[in-house]
């Protein structure tokens, strides 16, 4: 299948004027089919269960290129899967896509892949520190949301518990930056944390809770 193919079986699912209505909502400048999810879903569900793994590699990245919003989504879901092997070139085009990370949507499906291939090989969270110190507000903002699993752990391992606590180390350093899509990261991080390991989460926000935004402490605490 090329990312051509692709597009057809995506465009055919648009409804009419929704496009428009998602050019508002994100307000990102790029071009918009106005293809609801769950179309992308089942579409993309059939492509993961049809093609092998470099074939879904290769069709991600061509779709991914297109930079059109719903292209992006669906090579996210493509690769949006636990067990995928070998999985080194899916993980190298997630982290080649994070750079030009320009909008949540986007952003978060793109990172709930990059998910599963952290949890896949806990060894990669390291390579993931670097991106606290980019430039990039979603470059830094991505860090937060692919770790989200170590949040939400039931039954962590110590090496699991060390990796929660490396990566509140890297939220405890957004506390300052006062972009509201930082914040809502830190709070989304503490809040998920909250129900699963409350000492964490309130020694957390005993210790940043008053310099965080309002809106992010109430959010962080919802739980608590």
């Amino acid at each position: 299948m090329t990312p051509d193919d692709a597009l057809t079986e995506i465009a055919a699912g648009a409804i009419p004027g929704k496009a428009e209505e998602m050019r508002a909502y994100h307000k990102i400048d790029r071009r918009y089919l106005g293809v609801p999810n769950p179309v992308l879903n089942d579409l993309t569900r059939a492509w993961r269960q049809n093609l092998d793994v470099p074939a879904r590699v290769a069709l991600a990245d061509g779709l991914w290129q297109t930079d059109i919003y719903e292209a992006r989504l669906a090579a996210a879901k493509l690769l949006t899967q636990a067990r995928i092997r070998p999985d080194e070139d899916v993980w190298a085009l997630i982290r080649s896509w994070v750079p030009s990370f320009d909008s949540w949507a986007i952003a978060d499906h793109a990172c709930q892949a990059g998910q599963r291939r952290l949890t896949a090989d806990r060894s990669r969270v390291a390579g993931i520190e670097s991106w606290t110190q980019s430039p990039l507000m979603w470059t830094r903002r991505a860090a937060l949301v692919i770790t989200l699993p170590w949040a939400r752990m039931n039954h962590p391992t110590e090496a699991d518990l060390a990796i929660r606590d490396r990566v509140l180390g890297w939220a405890a350093g957004y506390v300052p930056d006062r972009d509201w899509f930082i914040q809502k990261a830190v709070a989304w991080w503490l809040r998920d944390l909250s129900k699963h390991d409350v000492a964490r989460a309130r020694a957390f926000l005993e210790t940043h809770g008053p310099r965080m935004k309002p809106f992010a402490l109430r959010e962080a605490s919802k739980y608590l």
